[in-house]
């Protein structure tokens, strides 16, 4: 069998004939395509607007950078995410701190969310960077409602989960990033997403303020926006209004961003194919625990994790069997900078056995019924051997 990955991009024809198409036009850096692809995108997770840039942590620095002038120095993160989600807190220059994380949907706990906040007497909270780790969407309605009574903003990182809902309590399905009840959410379009551009982000939010100053950050400050500019004697002329960045993405990303998004829908289902076919095959393993699902929730199965007490010899098994499985995450507080920074084994016990046991088994859409069957039979041989 060949070298089977948890995760890999799907680059069709479609795909290169509009990389090809806009690489040979006039414009290839940020262009037509770029607002061509913030415009479908914005219309696919229903927001209002849509800010491509250059990758998701990109995408994570530019909203800090936007919702950052609220009171409050500190934010609240899940230890169980990727390292831009906590990173981003620090590059604005604010204070991360920490959630522990429940342990069925491995999502930040709303209710250890509100306990910090309870003691807190100084007002010392700005935020909350909520995060939809695997395709799980969070419920975000309840977390607006905790937010409210607390004055915090809330930055849903979403990189995991475009396509993915929940049903809110009117009984709307509330996509992630439509910011329904978030301020600003973000994508990111790294290969082994549901969408890639190579690398690439974007932030979306229903907030005309917030997209104008997304749009200048991007791009070094600056605007032509007539309506934004002290003055405008011509048309070479630009205002650089506050520091920004050069987080542009390209247009022949964005060319394949958009091609891909077409297929985004169909992505989905084959990734919930895949991990219902794991489920079944799964369900009467003592050894194995398969993802919970709440009713009323769309999974978009950016990830398959299951946890076992055997992890790491299971992990070892199925790289000698050519199929290569991966940890998601290392508990970002036990990472050695964030050590330093006062956290410690035992701060946030829930994460910290969830990582003792995750396992992210391939899953991604041209993962073929033959190779799927190949890791399972693996996994279970692997159980009934050990």
């Amino acid at each position: 069998m060949n070298r089977i990955p948890y995760g890999r991009q799907n680059i069709t024809e479609d795909d290169l004939r509009a990389m090809q198409e806009t690489l040979l036009s006039d414009f290839i850096t940020t262009g037509p395509r770029v607002e061509e692809f913030e415009s479908a995108f914005a219309e696919y997770v229903d927001s209002d607007y849509a800010v491509a840039v250059s990758n998701g942590t990109a995408a994570l620095h530019l909203a800090m950078l936007t919702l950052k002038e609220r009171p409050g120095k500190k934010v609240i993160t899940s230890p169980i995410t990727f390292l831009a989600s906590a990173n981003c807190i620090i590059y604005a220059g604010m204070e991360v701190d920490f959630a522990d994380i429940d342990p069925r949907t491995f999502l930040i706990d709303l209710n250890k969310i509100e306990d910090k906040l309870r003691k807190d007497k100084k007002g010392s909270y700005a935020g909350i960077i909520p995060v939809d780790f695997a395709g799980y969407p969070v419920n975000t309605e309840d977390l607006r409602t905790l937010a409210d009574k607390y004055s915090l903003w809330i930055l849903e990182d979403s990189c995991h989960a475009p396509g993915g809902w929940f049903r809110d309590s009117g009984g709307k399905e509330v996509k992630c990033g439509s910011n329904m009840y978030s301020d600003l959410s973000i994508f990111s379009f790294h290969p082994v997403k549901h969408i890639t551009a190579g690398e690439g982000g974007i932030i979306t939010t229903n907030n005309k303020d917030y997209y104008n100053k997304l749009t200048r950050l991007r791009s070094h400050g600056t605007t032509k926006d007539p309506g934004l500019m002290t003055k405008n004697p011509g048309g070479w002329y630009y205002e650089m209004q506050e520091l920004g960045y050069n987080y542009r993405l390209t247009d022949f990303q964005a060319a394949l961003a958009n091609s891909q998004l077409k297929r985004l829908d169909e992505n989905i289902r084959l990734r919930k194919r895949i991990a219902a076919r794991y489920d079944q095959a799964f369900e009467n393993i003592d050894s194995i625990d398969t993802p919970f699902i709440e009713e009323q929730v769309s999974h978009a199965f950016h990830l398959y994790v299951i946890k076992t007490s055997r992890r790491k010899e299971l992990y070892d098994y199925l790289f000698e069997n050519n199929i290569f499985s991966q940890v998601h995450y290392i508990p970002v507080h036990l990472q050695p900078y964030y050590r330093e920074l006062g956290w410690s084994e035992g701060d946030f016990p829930l994460a910290e056995a969830y990582y003792e046991r995750c396992l992210s088994l391939p899953v991604y859409p041209t993962l073929s019924n033959d190779e799927q069957e190949y890791v399972i039979e693996r996994v279970l041989e692997f159980s009934e051997r050990y």
